[in-house]
């Protein structure tokens, strides 16, 4: 398995448009292509002083799954237009790890 980690930042202000855009436009955008290998995606907001940082961790089944998603530039980052307007800045480029462990806890 292949996690895509991905940050962006915006204003405290804008914050809330920003969560409600990736929710409701940019990931059903994405689960729309039904892009083989695509396992889901986890989003993860973090406050700091002056502004907002969200970090989304995308899972595919392999590198070849996300080249079907972005093409042979995979690295590029994906930030649709309407997203654009509210970020402050973002990576231009995600990272790519591969998951070597996994372990839950089961209470």
């Amino acid at each position: 398995m292949i996690k895509r980690i991905w940050h962006g930042w915006t204003t405290p202000e804008n914050a809330e448009t920003y969560s409600e855009i990736l929710t409701n436009v940019v990931i059903p955008a994405i689960e729309a292509k039904a892009i083989a290998g695509y396992l889901g995606i986890e989003v993860l907001r973090r406050d700091l002083e002056s502004e907002i940082e969200f970090i989304t961790i995308m899972s595919f089944r392999s590198r070849s799954d996300i080249i079907a998603f972005l093409g042979q530039d995979y690295e590029r980052s994906y930030v649709p237009d309407v997203a654009r307007t509210v970020l402050k800045r973002w990576e231009q480029t995600a990272q790519h790890y591969e998951l070597c462990t996994k372990r839950s806890h089961k209470e």
